[in-house]
């Protein structure tokens, strides 16, 4: 009796991507079939959950190919789909996933981002030697691109109280830098989205302010008002090189484990600050720190409470160090978050600030504006044109909150003040005869901001048309995916502002291309659509089993940066996927490559900035 030989399946003709959330009825909507003849021309349909065929419609011309076995991308046009329901694309053998036309499709995943920051959150049962933890010096590295450091560090003070917040990745370390870039878009979601916060039914609007004000309190205690100190960061990311003692990326364990380790600076993490006591902060940590405390102050219901938030928000202002400014500070290392722009946080700041006092009657709204308006006019100058909405850049929402602040004012009073500066290099105010409105003597226009905002989104747009999948962010560089839904909320800022809707298809491309309409299939958020990202590079969910919902994830990234390979799986860490098999490797290509594995924190490594600029965007696109 002859011996049968497992026969390989045939490798499909090609495949359907499309966005796994879904459109709104309004919106435009366009899938991508990639496939390995040419095949244009070729007829595709829309096909309801029932069954019952919805449209018809042709592939578009052929956009080039993907890599050497997907010769060929055509484009599919599902705009003219309205009918809220439950979809999938057919064209000969290949289907689609599936995808939903509904007003709550592209705020749904809101919700699901919310619950990703729930599972972040430290303090409790979490790390709760924090709440005395010992103050130490900046430590010195091995080098610039290392974290591993040299000697040990040395304790300088303390016990402070730097319980609670969220853990900054997949790691456990807290940065000051992120966070308040966190705590900015969540509470600017609350603002924008009328408190719904990307939806309301499910009871996400109170969620998402409970998340803002947990994020808050953690920012309350970085910032020492009595002795003007910002505190940076809890946790050190490796050991020493000769391993007499480790960091938080050399053990892979739950948060639990870390009050009773047996590894010094695991059981009590060090603390850093920005500066000496009462000396200039790093402009950029000034400035997006005071923009989270004077949004909470914008959408407070307390008077009394907005108005201390307004001023916590000013006295961490007015520390900025704008002279001489040298490196930034972010994180130890500054590899970690090399971050070089930050005449854009000091306008968001401003601007911030200027938006509460105008809110709260406070006569120091015109100070901030025209102070806001000065960074604005210097980031135009100095820093403006290299990158689009990010952690790295939050002009986009600066912009477009100094114009609010702009219209605001002139709509309350013409003011009589003319600008001049003042000694210490900012505008300052001298009374004139005759009314003169607020946007008359700053250094900017409204149509420079907009102008800029437009700018951004070109950016994207260029390197969109020349992409398969209409792709705006680089992804053979590292935060595509939140780049692309930095894209996406510029997409509405500038709609916003300038009242013009030419970009609204664009920035619904790239939340698609986010969500599985791009040449892996995947959506980049977990449990958002069929075919979500299912091995983060996470510890808690890796560990216990429990999927991360609402993760968001860095996405592809360089090829090269795969080229050694994954590396072993760490102690402790679970294989995921089980069977170790690269299901994405087929659709490597233009340089860039995704791997959904445990081990990828190249690619599979959630964030919470990832998150916050993706839960900020589906707000403003849930209009």
């Amino acid at each position: 009796m002859g011996s049968t030989q497992a026969v390989a399946a045939p490798l499909p003709p090609g495949h359907i991507r499309v966005d796994q959330v879904g459109f709104a009825p309004a919106e435009s909507k366009h899938a991508f079939m990639m496939t390995r003849a040419g095949a244009s021309g070729a007829r595709f349909s829309v096909v309801r959950d029932d069954g019952r065929e919805v449209l018809k419609g042709s592939a578009g011309r052929d956009l080039g190919p993907w890599n050497g076995t997907y010769g060929h991308v055509y484009e599919l046009d599902l705009t003219a789909l309205k009918e809220p329901g439950r979809y999938r694309v057919r064209s000969g053998p290949m289907t689609s996933p599936a995808f939903q036309v509904s007003s709550a499709a592209p705020a749904a995943p809101a919700s699901k981002i919310l619950s990703f920051f729930r599972a972040q959150r430290d303090g409790g049962r979490r790390h709760h030697n924090d709440r005395a933890a010992a103050v130490y010096d900046w430590p010195e590295f091995t080098g610039p691109d290392t974290d591993q450091i040299k000697g040990k560090p040395r304790r300088i003070g303390g016990p402070v109280d730097v319980e609670g917040g969220w853990f900054d990745a997949g790691d456990y370390l807290k940065f000051t830098h992120i966070l308040a870039y966190v705590d900015t878009l969540m509470y600017a979601s609350i603002r924008d989205g009328g408190g719904t916060g990307g939806g309301g039914a499910d009871g996400s609007d109170t969620r998402l302010r409970r998340e803002a004000t947990h994020g808050l309190k953690y920012l309350d205690k970085m910032w020492d008002g009595k002795s003007k100190t910002l505190y940076i960061q809890v946790g050190i990311g490796a050991g020493d090189e000769d391993a007499t003692y480790v960091g938080d990326h050399d053990v892979w364990r739950l948060p639990e484990k870390d009050d009773t380790s047996k590894h010094p600076f695991l059981r009590h993490r060090p603390v850093f600050r920005a500066a000496d006591p009462g000396k200039p902060i790093s402009p950029n940590l000034a400035g997006r720190t005071a923009a989270a405390f004077a949004l909470a102050a914008q959408v407070e219901t307390s008077r009394t409470r907005a108005t201390a938030l307004l001023n916590q928000a000013a006295a961490i202002y007015a520390m900025a160090k704008t002279d001489k400014v040298g490196r930034l500070v972010t994180s130890l290392p500054y590899a970690f978050y090399p971050e070089s722009a930050w005449r854009d946080d000091m306008e968001l700041g401003g601007a911030e600030l200027a938006l509460a006092a105008l809110r709260l009657g406070d006569g120091r709204a015109d100070g901030w504006l025209r102070q806001a308006a000065h960074w604005a006019g210097q980031y135009l100058e100095h820093e403006a044109g290299g990158d689009t909405f990010n952690l790295y850049d939050v002009s986009a929402l600066a912009h477009a909150d100094l114009i609010k602040a702009i219209r605001q004012a002139d709509a309350a009073s013409p003011v009589t003040a003319n600008p001049v500066m003042g000694a210490d290099g900012l505008p300052a105010l001298i009374a004139v005869d005759g009314p003169v409105s607020v946007s008359e003597g700053l250094p900017v226009t409204e149509q420079q901001l907009v102008d800029d905002l437009r700018a951004q989104l070109e950016i994207g747009v260029k390197r969109a048309a020349g992409d398969p999948f209409r792709a705006g962010a680089a992804y053979d560089e590292f935060d595509s995916v939140p780049h692309a839904f930095g894209l996406a909320a510029t997409s509405r800022l500038y709609r916003t502002v300038s009242g013009d809707r030419a970009y609204d298809a664009f920035g619904t491309r790239q939340r698609g291309w986010a969500f599985g309409a791009n040449a892996w299939g995947v959506s980049f958020v977990a449990g958002a659509g069929q075919n979500a990202i299912r091995c983060p590079h996470y510890q808690i969910s890796n560990i216990t089993g429990r999927p991360v919902v609402g993760a968001v994830v860095n996405g592809p990234n360089a090829d090269s940066l795969f080229h050694d390979g994954l590396g072993n799986h760490l102690e402790g860490m679970r294989p995921c996927p089980s069977d170790g098999v690269d299901r994405y490797a087929p659709f490597t290509g233009h340089g860039s490559r995704f791997v959904d594995d445990v081990r990828s924190w190249q690619a599979s490594e959630p964030a919470d900035d990832f998150a916050a600029v993706a839960l900020y965007a589906l707000t403003l696109m849930s209009d």
